[in-house]
């Protein structure tokens, strides 16, 4: 249990760090743009631990792949527009809240078993994630209360797909499941972003034409930068933490519950807020404080038990 604990843990690290950028990134750049490139890093480098460590997959064990690849897009791209919207004070508990709390169901209705110190963490988890992604103050863009719901329930469900999946895949498959969890998600993610490519081109033009006054400007349209100028490359470090975070997560569900690895890697947003204050200098609120000390109780509880 400590090792899949220790494992869960440094996923959890990992997906904080990639979010972090990947927010930073999406302020400036188009949320599927961003996520596209990261999660191409990301099948490449899938494509090529799996290579390394020879296994004989299964048609199963692929398909398990595939299913939490298309859970992770959905669960990336909602996750990310919130980010860029200012709406992550709403999106981040509820994504990291579900991703902890559905795979619970999954895994008491497949008869997984809870010992009491367990069940204790969870009960300390789920408050303590939420409290530490809430971040209070103006919730930005042009909704009410309830902005951002849609994506937080929505990201929340794809990440949650993701974890299952990912434990079922079995452990006879290597890293092939992570592999194809990978590529299934990186396609998605282009038809996507294809689909809205004249929407994060105008915002990409956005920034240069602000900088042109009146008499400088020369032309009627929109300002353009070339297509490669436009590509955030910075988006590759997104989506080489997460594949590492998705390995972890991954060698994680071999020695434990579904559970125990699914809410302990539902404590990346404390990562993330880490990272904010230290990086940004963001000041740590006192329900961001108490949510830390709740995840680190429920850390505890999970590796005694």
């Amino acid at each position: 249990m400590p090792s899949a604990v220790l494992l869960a843990l440094a996923a959890a690290a990992l997906y904080g760090a990639s979010d972090f950028l990947g927010g930073l990134l999406s302020r400036r750049t188009h949320y599927a743009l961003v996520g596209l490139v990261g999660q191409s890093a990301a099948a490449i480098g899938g494509l090529a631990a799996a290579l390394a460590v020879s296994a004989q997959p299964s048609m199963g064990a692929i398909g398990w792949g595939i299913g939490a690849g298309l859970g992770g897009a959905v669960g990336t791209l909602a996750l990310y527009r919130g980010l860029s919207r200012g709406r992550m004070n709403v999106a981040g508990p509820l994504s990291a809240v579900g991703a902890a709390g559905l795979p619970i169901p999954v895994d008491l209705l497949s008869g997984g078993e809870f010992t009491g110190l367990a069940v204790l963490g969870v009960a300390l988890a789920i408050p303590g994630i939420w409290l530490v992604a809430a971040q209070p103050g103006k919730r930005g863009g042009d909704g009410g209360g309830s902005a951002g719901v849609a994506e937080g329930l929505l990201a929340g469900l794809g990440f949650a797909a993701l974890f299952v999946c990912l434990g079922r895949a079995g452990d006879t498959a290597g890293l092939w499941p992570v592999a194809a969890s990978q590529l299934s998600a990186v396609v998605v993610l282009a038809v996507y972003t294809l689909a809205g490519r004249r929407d994060w081109q105008a915002r990409a033009a956005q920034p240069v034409e602000a900088t042109r006054t009146a008499g400088a400007a020369r032309t009627t349209g929109p300002a353009r930068l070339p297509w490669m100028a436009q590509v955030p490359w910075a988006a590759v470090w997104t989506g080489v933490l997460g594949v590492g975070a998705t390995v972890m997560y991954f060698l994680s569900t071999r020695e434990a519950t579904l559970t125990v690895s699914a809410v302990i890697t539902s404590l990346y947003p404390a990562f993330t807020i880490a990272l904010a204050a230290l990086v940004l200098r963001e000041r740590t609120s006192l329900a961001h404080a108490a949510g830390l000390l709740l995840c680190a109780a429920s850390v505890g509880a999970f590796a005694a038990g």
